[in-house]
């Protein structure tokens, strides 16, 4: 496995751990005890201002004890350097995640339209946020593999 394809199979699961770990954390938290609370918009509203620093937070901490134990185990440094191909496949793996979360902001708006509750409209929304991120990461993987 090449080096950047560690460090993206890296991103890829603390993508999927944090997503599972902050639900979880939120289910037990809040909406358990006070299942009413889900229809108020400013639960929502404070749900999402706090997984947007929770998320780029777990994610440096994750990427930086993922470089020192790579560095332990084979000695060897992550080049920094992107060349052309990474470049492009940054780009097409950016087009993808666009356009799924798009996807999920149209299924968001939809619910809204049909008259769902709006606590759908948020899962929607945080959901396809997170499927996003996670397509990017696959479509990497893909490119890195196709060795395009």
């Amino acid at each position: 496995m090449y080096r950047r394809e560690k460090q993206i199979l890296v991103s890829l699961i603390s993508t999927i751990l944090i997503l599972g770990f902050y639900s979880l954390f939120v289910y037990q938290k809040y909406i358990a005890g006070n299942m009413e609370i889900i229809n108020d918009f400013k639960f929502w509203g404070k749900a999402f201002l706090i997984l947007i620093p929770v998320t780029i937070v777990a994610q440096i901490i994750i990427h930086i004890v993922f470089f020192i134990i790579n560095k332990i185990v084979t000695n060897e440094d992550i080049p920094m350097i992107n060349d052309e191909r990474d470049k492009l496949i940054e780009l097409k793996a950016i087009r993808i995640s666009h356009w799924v979360f798009i996807v999920g902001f149209l299924l968001s708006m939809g619910s809204q339209a049909i008259g769902m509750q709006p606590w759908v409209m948020f899962i929607t929304l945080i959901y396809s946020g997170f499927f996003a991120a996670i397509a990017s990461e696959i479509a990497k993987i893909y490119f890195y593999r196709k060795g395009f």
